[in-house]
């Protein structure tokens, strides 16, 4: 049943549901964008530049109040937030300099730009050690769910079944096992399990299944249907901390290699995915818990601080592009070359946002 299928035999209550947490979507992604400009804000103020404004929310204010320089704002359209610094229009620089933003060192404008996409990341580290210390779900190499009619149903493998080898060769997690059967489609597997004190041979044939690979090539892996036990673990403050870090930093380089490989189009341009699809998604892993939630929170937050690092102009890794090019020639770029760029750069921004909208649209039609 595809989207539209879906759409039209819901209930009021599922269409309120949907509503409901379409709004809760739009809210989190306000309060990352928010969050990101709440970087660049006090990196301003650190640093002595004057910040005009700094709004949640775009279009009509709906109140401000002015505290120093800085009128604060909430206004109509919550689709996130921006910070106004003085005088960071270079068309119209302002008789008094102190405190301007672009008359700032080099230096002092990269740290500016650059704080709302780290600020982004310190975010996903915080939220991931927040969910550490609650209660991350960890895969054991125990099976949690065998799938009925499955070739591991066929050869009496059962939940609860701790898997010591594949075909005589250890394993200690679910991801080594998993590859270890991946790589057999058709064959025959024989598994050595744990099974309530006692050690147990079981023979499973993989199924041969059509998958795609991170770069989107289409792949035949071998199958038996079994699914992992999760146990929920709770860590102390300082573990929970070292995992939120490690956990960025394996998002945010995979993240990054994941764009260079889009780049390359070693990745199909039909994997990117646009507000709906990250909609669904969310949906999809609320679902699952809180605390799963609050990791695709951060890989959000990861994903909207990487995507501003991209050097495009008008996003920051634009700005931070054209402050590194003043740093080396020892003067700025010329005006004119920066609107041009900032032009070329608004037109592949929404080139990309229309790709990735189609993308969404053509994965409801499909179901």
């Amino acid at each position: 049943m595809n989207f539209f299928s879906k759409l039209a035999t819901a209930s009021l209550d599922q269409l309120g549901d949907w509503l409901n947490f379409g709004m809760s979507a739009v809210a989190v992604l306000a309060a990352l964008i928010v969050a990101h400009e709440f970087g660049h804000y006090i990196i301003a103020r650190i640093l002595g530049v004057r910040v005009e404004k700094f709004s949640v929310g775009f279009g009509p204010r709906i109140f401000g109040k002015k505290i120093g320089d800085t009128e604060y704002l909430l206004s109509w359209i919550p689709l996130g937030g921006y910070v106004k610094l003085y005088g960071d229009d270079p068309t119209a620089l302002p008789e008094d300099l102190k405190g301007s933003f672009l008359t700032q060192p080099v230096w002092k404008r990269l740290m500016i730009v650059a704080a709302g996409p780290v600020f982004n990341i310190f975010l996903a580290v915080g939220i991931v050690t927040t969910a550490a210390m609650i209660g991350l779900p960890e895969i054991t190499n125990t099976i949690g769910e065998v799938q009925k009619g499955s070739p591991a149903e066929v050869g009496g493998l059962m939940p609860g079944d701790e898997i010591l080898s594949i075909d005589g060769v250890s394993v200690s997690t679910w991801k080594e096992s998993v590859a270890l059967i991946q790589t057999q489609p058709g064959q025959d597997i024989i598994f050595t399990l744990m099974r309530d004190g006692q050690k147990v041979f079981k023979r499973a044939k993989a199924i041969k299944k059509e998958t795609k690979s991170l770069t989107g090539e289409k792949v035949v892996v071998g199958q038996v249907g079994i699914l992992p036990y999760h146990k929920i673990v709770s860590y102390p403050v300082h573990v929970a901390f070292y995992k939120g870090l490690k956990w960025t930093w394996d998002i945010t380089t995979l993240t990054a290699w994941s764009i260079g490989k889009l780049v390359t189009r070693d990745i199909p341009a039909d994997q990117i995915a646009g507000p709906i699809g990250i909609m669904k998604m969310a949906g999809d892993v609320a679902e699952s818990g809180f605390v799963s939630l609050l990791m695709f929170i951060a890989l959000i937050s990861i994903n909207l601080g990487i995507l501003n690092l991209l050097p495009v102009p008008i996003l920051d890794g634009g700005h931070i592009f054209f402050f590194t090019l003043e740093a080396l020639m020892g003067r700025p770029v010329q005006l004119k070359h920066q609107e041009i760029a900032q032009q070329v750069g608004m037109f592949l921004l929404i080139s990309l946002m229309a790709l990735a909208l189609y993308n969404d649209i053509m994965r409801l039609i499909a179901g």
